[in-house]
């Protein structure tokens, strides 16, 4: 088992994480982005983290092997404590526990900050993501058919809830 870090992430991250990003807007529709994003693009995006919204990496040997954060789950006052997660890991290190250790971590800073829920938006009910979400105890709380287009065809997206209180 490798020893693996989970830090608060730096601007300085950004080059790594972006790199992953990339990968997953290359071959996944697990994100509906169709375009890969640059450096300058990140790094705005970049700005909305802070406490009640962190971001965090998982870093091994100065590598980053993945990331994970918490946004606004809509822009609406009311869903002020409802957010939702995103986790993004590294090709050679998925299966290795990297996302349960930053899905931890996250959990612990939501429940920190006070947050009500995490919402987790997963498309086609992608397998490794459910089965990481739902061994974190979320449950699927609904989907909506042909949400997104990207590779030729239409993909749902399954909706699954953690309520921290």
């Amino acid at each position: 088992m490798m020893k693996v870090r989970i830090r608060n992430a730096k601007i300085s991250d950004l080059g790594e994480m972006l790199t992953i990003y990339n990968e997953v807007v290359r071959t996944s529709p697990v994100t509906f982005d169709l375009n890969e994003q640059t450096l300058e693009e990140r790094e705005e995006w970049f700005r909305q983290f802070n406490e009640k919204y962190p971001i965090f990496v998982a870093e091994h040997d100065g590598e980053i092997l993945g990331y994970a954060c918490l946004t606004k789950f809509r822009p609406k006052p009311a869903y002020t404590d409802t957010v939702e997660d995103s986790v993004y890991i590294k090709k050679k290190a998925r299966g290795n526990g990297v996302g349960s250790m930053l899905l931890t971590k996250l959990i612990r800073e939501a429940r920190q900050q006070g947050h009500h829920s995490i919402i987790a938006v997963i498309a086609n009910d992608e397998s490794s993501s459910v089965k990481l979400h739902e061994k974190f105890g979320f449950v699927k709380t609904g989907y909506i058919k042909e949400a997104g287009y990207k590779f030729g065809r239409w993909h749902d997206i399954h909706f699954y809830q953690l309520k921290l209180e």
